[in-house]
């Protein structure tokens, strides 16, 4: 699919990925850039996975309560149907949504919006999780977040299961997951 490039010499858009373990502060830097947007008066919109409804259907929400709000989807497609006019995109827990949203934020970014997007670049086994590989690979500006290990007290990048519930996705807080160092990751839960 070729997409015209805006060589008008308008504005240029680009794509920023905020990636890290769960509790290192991704959507809490998501959030920070976008309300730091909407102060430069710029047209902002936000978007999750339909599926995380952890602490509410229409808000994205940080574990410290930080909240704003988005609107849920079940396709990435869509995001290109509520972006007219946008000047900033963000998106939330990238890592669920589907095979498009690389195409999504290059056509985004291509139109000139500048494309935030959030979320776990491994899984619980230490693996590349979802669509994040492909969205690293294209991003022009990458933050990846630590926290701190709940075993050591040494930085932490993978979001240990402290379940043996198996399977990629299993929604949860901080009663199923805890950040983790490399090493004390290797322990397996009880």
């Amino acid at each position: 699919m070729f997409i015209e490039p805006n060589i008008s010499g308008e504005r240029r858009g680009w794509i920023e990925v905020i990636c890290g373990s769960m509790f290192s502060g991704k959507t809490e830097e998501l959030i920070r850039r976008l309300k730091r947007a909407r102060i430069a008066n710029l047209k902002v919109e936000i978007f999750k996975p339909a599926i995380d409804v952890r602490y509410d259907e229409l808000n994205v929400v940080s574990h410290d309560s930080n909240a704003i709000l988005s609107t849920p989807l079940d396709n990435s497609q869509k995001i290109l149907l509520l972006t007219e006019g946008v000047d900033v995109v963000g998106i939330d827990e990238a890592q669920f949504f589907d095979n498009e949203i690389i195409n999504v934020c290059e056509t985004l970014a291509l139109k000139g919006v500048r494309v935030i997007v959030a979320g776990l670049d491994m899984d619980y086994l230490g693996r590349p999780f979802g669509q994040m590989p492909a969205l690293l690979a294209i991003a022009d500006y990458i933050t990846k977040l630590h926290a701190i290990c709940m075993k050591c007290g040494n930085i932490a990048n993978v979001s240990y299961r402290k379940t043996t519930q198996e399977g990629q996705v299993l929604l949860g807080e901080k009663d199923i997951y805890e950040p983790r160092c490399r090493i004390c990751a290797q322990e397996k839960p009880v």
